[in-house]
């Protein structure tokens, strides 16, 4: 597994992430005999590096992650990072921000991870979003969230910190411009590739405002979620766990979309999910992308679309000119 540079962390992370969220859910729903045998597949690939939340199935996703570790050796154990939310209604966000950590390692079995981050989407307003939402003000303040990260990290309980970048591009920006975070989670998928490119005139979904590019000149390091858009470009089965994060969604406005994108790359190697990798691959500004599984066969499929490497420079413009004017993108 190609190993890519993580930002100015000075770690390298793989190609390929596992996500252990509820979108793939095969870490939260599977028996232990089909979890630990995904986990063992993911780690003998060289996907070093897993990823979880507190808020996954309520705890679920770091239980089943720390039972996989307590019974395998420590020297085999895969770097895990993982995320918090707070509430900032209910005050004391420092005490907060400790005891859900407090909580995940408890879950996990660790005593620290290489990186710690903020899960609740970055607002204008408190309580927006799908995520109860904090403002960059709430996040950056004195006594804020990220002065609590600090203190776990002057403890040393985590090295790096971090956030996840949704609910309000600006909002999220700020934190990027900030220079106080070394890692952010950015949404980018060939649906919507707005973090890293320009929107077309009439997009009728958020735009990213070209994140990367702010992530960039920090210097950060970028871990790319959602590049199976919520399993609408890998499968045109619905599970029912299809959360949208994005604006001006419904089901039969992203499974259009993604018909649209993937009849015009008919002709290129690999089914929607590996087309989906592909995609991402070809973004150097990502460190890394999240695969999340939700059944036993898809992390070894996923693995192909590594052979098949990134879509070329000509999928990709032809990509570009079908968001730009078909109606389902710009409608």
């Amino acid at each position: 597994m190609k190993q890519n540079r993580l930002g100015r962390t000075g770690l390298t992370i793989p190609q390929i992430t596992l996500g252990a969220g509820w979108v793939g859910g095969l870490i939260i729903r599977a028996d232990q005999e089909t979890r630990f045998r995904q986990l063992d597949e993911a780690l003998a690939a060289g996907v070093d590096w897993w990823d979880t939340a507190a808020l996954y199935g309520q705890g679920k996703s770091e239980e089943a992650i720390g039972e996989w570790l307590a019974a395998r050796p420590a020297a085999s154990h895969p770097r895990i990072s993982t995320k918090f939310s707070v509430e900032i209604a209910k005050g004391d966000v420092p005490g907060q921000v400790r005891r859900s950590v407090e909580a995940s390692f408890a879950r996990l079995g660790v005593a620290r991870v290489p990186s710690l981050s903020l899960h609740n989407q970055i607002t204008s307003g408190a309580g927006q979003g799908s995520l109860s939402g904090v403002t960059a003000e709430d996040v950056l303040k004195s006594g804020g969230i990220a002065d609590a990260m600090d203190a776990l990290r002057a403890e040393g309980l985590c090295d790096h910190i971090g956030f996840t970048a949704l609910g309000e591009p600006e909002a999220a920006r700020i934190l990027i411009r900030s220079g106080r975070f070394d890692l952010a989670q950015v949404y980018y998928n060939m649906l919507n590739p707005t973090a890293g490119e320009p929107a077309p005139p009439g997009w009728n979904t958020t735009d990213f405002l070209r994140l990367l590019d702010d992530c960039e000149a920090e210097d950060m390091g970028v871990l790319g979620i959602r590049i199976f858009a919520a399993g609408y470009l890998a499968t045109t089965e619905r599970h029912g766990r299809e959360v949208p994060l994005t604006e001006n969604i419904d089901e039969s406005i992203e499974a259009a979309r993604a018909a649209a994108a993937l009849e015009m790359l008919g002709g290129e190697a690999g089914d929607g999910a590996q087309k989906a990798i592909r995609f991402g691959l070809a973004e150097r500004r990502l460190s890394s992308i999240v695969i999340g599984i939700g059944e036993d066969w898809h992390f070894a499929h996923a693995l192909k679309a590594l052979e098949m490497g990134a879509l070329r420079a000509e999928t990709l413009d032809a990509l570009r000119n079908l968001r730009a004017g078909h109606p389902a993108f710009t409608g």
